[in-house]
């Protein structure tokens, strides 16, 4: 398993705000939801991402413990699965 970092990117005049999660397995851009907030938008990316990748614990449907932080220059998020 890799780990997911995500950043926010703003609307220009082409496309609307939307968070881009990648891994060295692939990347995947996700609409910002105006419903969330911003870290749940950036796990929204993350999971939909893994989700991409087929990165489910065991082959279920259901995600490991998933566990985020902010990264140290403020731009971006990062994240990871966790065994419980």
């Amino acid at each position: 398993m890799q780990a997911i970092i995500t950043k926010y990117f703003g609307p220009t005049n082409f496309r609307g705000s939307r968070v881009v999660a990648k891994c060295e397995a692939g990347s995947i851009a996700v609409p910002y939801d105006d419903a969330l907030n911003s870290e749940d938008n950036h796990k929204a990316a993350a999971r939909a991402l893994a989700d991409k990748l087929g990165w489910k614990p065991n082959g279920t449907n259901r995600y490991a413990k998933f566990v985020s932080g902010g990264l140290p220059n403020g731009k971006g998020y990062a994240h990871v699965f966790v065994n419980e």
